[in-house]
């Protein structure tokens, strides 16, 4: 008779975790990576260049994170069927995903171009003639690519849905090396300036678009696209997709403006503090990717074992997964911990700045290690079991009253300044982490898999 470790690894192995969590690492350490050189290459054009892209990445950001919980709810929705073994609707769940993320990001695109001036003029406000330049090229040309890389997404999430990450680490491997290059080669070689960054990051997401759904076509998949492919919208299909989507995306949202709104006050207290925050982000990115990139896996493994009906499995790799996060931030701010001086030295920032991205990185690190996973991965395993609208309410209501309120009574009343603002954000993640335990030690969650 089998025991119930015999059975879990019937799921997923070990070996099947490390096969899925690796790449998914790999791929979000390189994105950064990338997206660190891309800026550099952007700043040799002038500030006016970093400026108008940074703009014009604000809105594309957020369409992304939008595409992303879209492809999310795809993947929920798979994984269950999967877990169910109802290949079939597996398989419709994908067509549907891909079918309705091609509409939606091509009505969006239209939208953004009908759109521009008020865009431009309104959302950025007033801005220098020449970064009002830079950011309307940027985004006249960028905007081709949304329905490319919601497809990318989409694709990504289904092959991760599969126990595949390697695919969407080698497509963007392709995808960010065809970016890099061709900045180098149309910023450098051509002198194209901000059109070359932008045409650059149009053809590699195309490419990336295009490829995943090629892939997805090949012969064998357990969740590749239906043949013939299916035009037809399944209202049924779709709202089991969005009823996960929809408030993971309206979180992902609400978040980011969350974030513009505390870079307000942050702008306020002065050049040194934006220049600690803005070294500090990039810092704590590094300190918490094991956590971003292995959360995802969570999706995968628990939204599985949720449509085989056994929660308990979910719970076990909950635990597991959990362990190896914790493990992993130690590890990596370890590294990052030790190589702060050099790279305070290589930013030239000022006594000041020097003093406070020390104190924001340390403090960062110890709640990272102690807190985050509980306050970001934790809440994956509630939305592999549907259980999304708790996320979503307490989410947002956590980030508005103690992430935004207490960075203004932290940073401004009580005149912490910058590393108010971050005790702010750590104090939001210690609610989110109680708030989701009790959750998870519940079984309310239990009871929301798709049918």
């Amino acid at each position: 008779m089998e025991t119930m470790e015999e059975k879990k690894a019937h799921l997923f192995s070990n070996r099947d975790l490390r096969r899925l969590i690796a790449p998914m690492i790999i791929e979000q350490l390189l994105a950064i990576l990338v997206g660190m050189s891309d800026s550099i290459m952007v700043a040799s054009v002038g500030e006016h260049a970093v400026s108008g892209v940074s703009l014009v990445d604000n809105i594309f950001i957020l369409l992304i994170y939008l595409f992303a919980a879209l492809a999310t709810g795809g993947a929920v929705v798979a994984g269950q069927y999967l877990g169910q073994n109802n290949r079939e609707k597996a398989r419709k769940s994908v067509n549907q995903l891909v079918l309705f993320t091609a509409l939606f990001s091509v009505f969006i695109t239209v939208l953004i171009y009908l759109a521009r001036n008020l865009i431009l003029h309104y959302v950025f406000g007033h801005i220098e003639a020449d970064v009002m330049e830079a950011a309307k090229i940027y985004l006249v040309i960028v905007s081709a690519s949304i329905p490319f890389i919601a497809l990318y997404n989409a694709g990504a999430a289904v092959f991760r849905s599969m126990g595949n990450s390697k695919v969407p680490m080698y497509l963007s491997f392709l995808m960010n090396t065809i970016n890099i290059c061709g900045n180098a080669l149309l910023i450098f070689g051509f002198h194209m300036g901000v059109a070359g960054a932008a045409v650059s990051t149009l053809v590699s997401r195309i490419i990336a678009g295009v490829g995943i759904l090629i892939l997805l076509r090949a012969p064998g998949l357990v969740l590749g696209l239906e043949k013939p492919f299916s035009f037809r919208l399944d209202g049924s299909m779709l709202k089991k997709i969005a009823y996960i989507g929809v408030p993971n995306g309206l979180e992902n949202g609400m978040f980011q403006l969350g974030k513009i709104l505390v870079l307000s006050m942050i702008a306020s207290f002065g050049t040194a503090s934006i220049a600690a925050n803005a070294v500090g982000n990039i810092l704590s990115t590094f300190q918490v990717l094991p956590g971003m990139s292995v959360s995802m896996a969570i999706i995968t493994v628990c939204s599985r074992c949720v449509g085989a009906g056994d929660f308990d499995m979910a719970r076990y790799y909950t635990r597991k997964i959990l362990k190896l996060i914790h493990v992993m931030i130690i590890l990596f701010n370890v590294v990052i911990l030790a190589a702060m001086p050099l790279v305070l030295y290589l930013y030239n920032l000022s006594d000041e700045a020097v003093m406070l991205t020390k104190q924001i990185v340390w403090w960062h690190a110890v709640c990272a290690v102690l807190i985050w996973p509980e306050a970001f991965s934790l809440a994956n395993t509630l939305r592999a079991a549907s259980d999304v609208k708790y996320c979503m309410v307490w989410s947002v209501v956590s980030m508005w009253v103690f992430r935004i309120g207490f960075s203004w009574l932290l940073g401004v009343k009580m005149q912490m300044g910058v590393f108010g603002v971050w005790v702010a954000m750590t104090i939001d993640w210690l609610v989110r982490a109680i708030l989701f335990i009790i959750r998870y030690r519940g079984t309310k969650w239990q009871h929301a898999m798709v049918k």
